[in-house]
């Protein structure tokens, strides 16, 4: 069951002193899709540039594997 809370004061705890209001706001509105990585894949990656770093890596040798093989090409492997 929900209870409603007792008050609708912000906790003490919750420190919004350096919080930016909108900061988000484009990203969000330009669609987002939030990832939770594995412990182990976490400590390699700890932001979200080294992440799409990777994946972009990814995708163009993806893209020139699919080439190689279109055109025939020697593949390396």
């Amino acid at each position: 069951m929900n209870q409603k809370p007792d008050s609708d004061e912000i906790r003490e705890e919750y420190d919004f002193s350096a919080g930016v209001r909108g900061k988000h706001y484009k990203a969000y509105r330009g669609g987002t899709n939030v990832v939770l990585l594995d412990p182990e894949v976490a400590r390699v990656f700890r932001d979200s540039e080294s992440v799409n770093r990777a994946l972009r890596m990814l995708i163009d040798l993806a893209d020139e594997e699919v080439q190689r093989n279109l055109t025939g090409g020697a593949g390396g492997g």
